[in-house]
């Protein structure tokens, strides 16, 4: 049996992107670093929320359709349109290192559960399925096994649902893949889309709110559910920037609340920069999971100052995306990557009212919109129901 080499160096070479910010990498680009805090991307649905109250990560972009009848989902509509950008390129690897060395990992939770969702209402008032629905639709696995056969891949394909790790994990998977020696490339991230279960599903936990979510202020009061996809090429040949360290712990401590010291997100923390061989002060920017709501904000802050102290410069996202659940952990690697990529020394900007809850510690680092020099290294946190707990390190190359 290979045994996992974890000095080899694991690459992120190109990425696919589409969220509530727009359609691929670059063109998303702009609206990511930019300072306005005025600037809005959320909104309000009324096919998602009957009092049109909730605001979302809404995907608006259109999306590429599907051949694949029994697999004709958003979900995968949404994975195709991310995966445009990588096409020329899966193609290349494919004539290069064949199809069978090529393996697919992608996160996901909701996978085709609005599908389901409307059949069950089309049975309900015409006691019989719909002729274009089929079951597999919904299975977890659904994502995986579209992207293996419509790209015409034979390696492993498989699915990760580990909630709001399940994006972050799928890279981790990957890289273990590659160090495996099972394959030469991988296509993994995580997709997500909206669905009245996940929506009624927080709405029933008390954790969403209906303005723009509002991470680490004293006013915080619940999250925005989004949508979209993140996705990447990973190889062992050298890319812009490298996947330098994985840190994944689970403390078990409530099935749906976080450990409130986070204790397990700070062992991931510690875990990603002991595998990438750094120590915290090497660490540049830090993108914070940063839901808004109460103790996830919490936990963070206080596993974030233990690790790194107050004045390591980071920012959550969620403000401008929402929180895309499976897929935000994919999603936000991609936000570091391009980060990491850029010739100036602008980070992602923190949007929030700036009233820092003093019962927390106080992350300064916060307001950092410009660090001074160019990035090198970033990492990224992304954290789950049942005390899942996933840090990325990426390093530019």
């Amino acid at each position: 049996m290979n045994k996992e080499n974890c000095d080899q160096p694991i690459y992120l070479n190109s990425a696919g992107l589409i969220c509530s910010l727009g359609s691929g990498p670059k063109n998303i680009e702009d609206r990511l670093f930019n300072e306005n805090t005025e600037l809005t991307y959320l909104q309000r649905s009324p096919k998602f929320s009957t009092d049109n109250r909730l605001l979302f990560g809404l995907v608006e972009h259109p999306l590429a359709a599907v051949s694949i009848a029994e697999q004709n989902t958003r979900n995968n509509r949404m994975l195709t349109t991310a995966s445009e950008p990588l096409l020329n390129e899966i193609q290349l690897l494919k004539e290069r290192f064949g199809p069978q060395r090529i393996a697919t990992v992608i996160g996901t939770s909701t996978s085709g559960i609005s599908e389901g969702e409307e059949a069950l209402l089309y049975y309900k008032s015409q006691n019989k399925f719909p002729e274009n629905y089929h079951y597999c639709m919904q299975e977890p696995f659904s994502p995986s096994r579209y992207i293996s056969k419509w790209l015409g891949l034979r390696g492993p394909a498989f699915s990760v649902s580990s909630a709001c790790t399940s994006g972050s994990k799928a890279l981790a998977s990957a890289a273990r893949l590659l160090r495996l020696g099972v394959c030469d490339a991988v296509i993994a991230g995580g997709v997500d889309t909206l669905c009245n279960m996940t929506i009624r599903g927080f709405s029933s936990l008390l954790v969403t709110t209906d303005s723009i979510c509002n991470p680490f202020s004293v006013n915080r009061n619940g999250i925005n559910i989004g949508e979209g996809a993140g996705l990447f090429i990973l190889t062992r040949e050298p890319g812009p920037v490298r996947l330098a360290g994985i840190g994944e712990t689970s403390d078990a401590y409530h099935i749906s609340s976080p450990h409130p010291e986070g204790k397990g997100a700070e062992n991931a923390m510690r875990q990603a920069l002991q595998q990438a061989r750094m120590k915290p002060e090497s660490i540049q920017y830090l993108n914070l999971h940063g839901t808004g709501t109460e103790q996830n904000d919490k936990m963070e802050a206080r596993a974030v100052q233990r690790v790194f102290g107050n004045d390591i410069a980071c920012s959550s996202t969620k403000p401008l995306t929402g929180h895309t659940l499976a897929a935000s952990g994919a999603i936000e690697a991609v936000f570091c990557w391009l980060a990491l990529q850029r010739e100036d020394d602008r980070l992602p900007p923190h949007r929030w009212d700036g009233q820092a809850d003093l019962d927390l510690p106080v992350l300064t680092g916060i307001t950092t919109t410009k660090l001074g020099k160019k990035l090198t290294t970033a990492m990224s946190n992304s954290y789950a129901f049942g005390g899942n707990n996933t840090s990325l390190i990426m390093a530019r190359e």
